[in-house]
């Protein structure tokens, strides 16, 4: 199933009685049908109002009911061309698979992640995201367990061309820093599901502490992208213990690898030499070193 009708199929308990209508019959009807549908005729056909249908996007973190179109219609395309090279949905862990099965599962999985994080983004929010990364004088970077990984990835970047930035993964770290920050800053949150505790005080007191907030979550209704001034998202297909957050940690990546090269592209002249100097000297550092480090 698709990243969007996914979320609607998890998220129905979250609606109001009107709004759980309304995606019963996206559900239920052939979303081909919807994405020619004005939005009155949607609302005649699921008894409700113009009004409720505007909400109901809304709730989903679209701009409105022809954002809602596009992204679906942008879902089915990528469903008719899975369907037509024989690619399947996200696979998982299985006993006694072959090695060469395993391959072909996890390069699929990883595709499928990165595909549908793509479709989901949104241009200004993102567009929205690298300024305020750019400007910035300082970046607090939350995350924990295997988001905290993701959050030490983007530490490493943006060192590189020369942010103040941390990562923190001890969560009275991040609000012992998230407190010192300023207008001037902005604080990014990692949680795949939207809802780790630990990450979600560190944004609130991010916010209270006046900083610009951009959170990174899987696409759903969750308390972390509502609390942030921009709501960034990845493909929220993969659930289960056994998958082990595999084919999520590939989509958070995908998502903080195009922050940082559109960081790159809009302050070309500034990061760029940043960072091939910090390529440079670790190179020379190496060779000083005999060609490896030592302990």
């Amino acid at each position: 199933m698709a990243p969007i009708l996914h979320a609607l199929a998890q998220e129905q308990e979250r609606l109001s009685q009107q709004e759980r209508r309304i995606a019963d019959f996206i559900l239920s009807s052939s979303p081909s049908e919807v994405v020619h549908m004005g939005i009155k005729e949607l609302a005649e056909q699921c008894g409700t109002s113009p009004a409720t249908v505007t909400r109901f996007c809304k709730a989903f973190h679209l701009k409105g009911y022809p954002d809602l179109k596009v992204k679906l219609s942008a879902e089915i395309a990528h469903t008719e061309m899975q369907e037509r090279s024989g690619m399947s949905s996200y696979q998982d862990i299985v006993a006694n698979n072959p090695l060469s099965q395993i391959v072909e599962a996890m390069e699929a999985n990883h595709l499928a992640s990165i595909r549908d994080t793509t479709s989901l983004l949104d241009m200004d929010r993102l567009a929205q995201a690298i300024r305020l990364l750019c400007a910035a004088d300082r970046i607090d970077l939350y995350g924990v367990a295997t988001s905290s990984i993701v959050a030490q990835d983007f530490y490493q970047k943006l060192i590189r061309i020369g942010k103040n930035c941390t990562a923190f993964a001890d969560s009275h770290m991040q609000i012992t820093s998230a407190s010192t920050l300023s207008g001037r800053d902005v604080a990014v949150a990692i949680s795949y599901s939207g809802e780790t505790l630990e990450t979600i005080d560190a944004l609130a007191c991010a916010k209270d502490s006046g900083a610009a907030t951009i959170s990174l979550t899987s696409y759903s209704s969750n308390t972390l992208a509502a609390m942030a001034d921009i709501p960034l998202f990845a493909s929220s297909l993969e659930k289960g213990m056994r998958r082990g957050d595999m084919a999520s940690r590939i989509a958070q990546l995908h998502l903080v690898d195009i922050l940082f090269m559109g960081m790159n592209s809009e302050q070309f002249g500034q990061y760029v030499p940043k960072l091939e100097q910090s390529y440079h000297n670790v190179q020379n550092y190496r060779k000083s070193r005999g060609g490896h480090f030592q302990a």
